[in-house]
């Protein structure tokens, strides 16, 4: 099994960048820049990201995040990340960016932009595009700023857009959303992560939804599952991410069997890796625990990505000839 995982080719479709900051890097620009908001050693933030709940993670998040400064800060971390990926044999990913988290404090478009592209150009063999977000819980008007941010600013690698944050009603950000998928960009937000599967109806039915983040909530309502099933709209799911924030109790209560048995199109992913102590390759073992048909999940990353059709056949083609090896 743990030759299969190395050897298959990966997709990497819910991965927050801001939420994988190594302790060390995250150390180290809290000096650089003086940050009295984090703990004072590489150790203490390792203990610092442990987790009561969801929004006590929140918290954590958006502080951490404040040590992101300027475009050298940027670079570092994205070039840190994809590499990360880069080394698990992933070779598409889609990467969340928080920028309204950075709007807030200032911190202009165009350094953010510049900083990621930069990281992104720097590791070979990877492709990678970006999906900027808000945080719904701060409001409307923030997404539509961190919408006209994007516009204005963001680079031709930005191919979706979408909301995080505390789970609140996806009703309200029908407008923006509508905006962004006018403009050609994907709808990629967050639902029924902890907050019940009415959040996913919203989201589909408010904001145009093409994929789900999480969405681990929607086996409570079978009209819902068969709805999913049947326009085969993805679900993107982060077992250990589910388990840190106390959304499931335990690895072995997670859904994710459940829902590829419901016929669920279910892509597997590490949302915050350093931030819950995982990587994609873990989620990979942690599927493989549950008795999870790890080809099937290799297979889902690339068939409900926004990659160009070229990648995807190649990358199917080697998972075939991987798994029949």
């Amino acid at each position: 099994m743990e030759s299969l995982i190395a050897a298959l080719p990966k997709a990497e479709l819910h991965v927050h960048l801001e939420g994988s900051l190594s302790p060390a890097l995250l150390f180290a620009l809290a000096r650089k820049h003086g940050h009295r908001g984090v703990p004072s050693s590489v150790e203490a933030v390792e203990r610092w990201y442990e987790f009561r709940d969801f929004p006590h993670f929140i918290e954590i998040y958006r502080t951490a995040g404040e040590v992101l400064v300027d475009a050298e800060d940027f670079r570092l971390l994205a070039e840190d990340v994809i590499g990360a990926l880069a080394a698990q044999n992933v070779r598409y990913a889609e990467l969340s960016v928080s920028l309204s988290d950075h709007l807030v404090r200032g911190i202009a478009p165009e350094v953010v932009f510049e900083g990621i592209e930069a990281g992104r150009a720097a590791v070979p063999g990877i492709e990678v595009r970006w999906i900027p977000d808000f945080a719904g819980d701060r409001g409307a008007s923030l997404g539509e700023r961190t919408l006209d941010a994007v516009l204005a600013h963001g680079p031709a690698s930005v191919v979706g857009f979408g909301v995080g944050g505390i789970e609140v009603d996806r009703e309200p950000f029908a407008a923006v959303f509508g905006r962004a998928r006018a403009a050609g960009l994907h709808s990629v937000p967050h639902a029924g992560e902890n907050q019940g599967p009415e959040r996913v109806w919203s989201a589909i039915r408010a904001l145009g939804a093409e994929r789900i983040g999480h969405g681990i909530d929607s086996l409570r309502d079978p009209a819902l599952v068969s709805y999913l099933r049947d326009r085969r709209l993805p679900l993107d799911v982060s077992p250990m991410s589910n388990v840190r924030t106390r959304a499931v109790r335990s690895l072995s209560a997670h859904p994710l069997p459940a829902m590829l048995e419901a016929g669920l199109l279910v892509t597997l992913n590490s949302d915050d890796p350093t931030m819950f102590g995982t990587t994609l390759t873990d989620e990979y073992r942690a599927a493989a625990a549950l008795g999870v048909d790890v080809v099937t999940l290799a297979r889902n990353g690339f068939e409900a990505s926004f990659a160009d059709d070229a990648l995807k056949a190649a990358a199917l083609a080697e998972i075939d000839a991987v798994a029949g090896s």
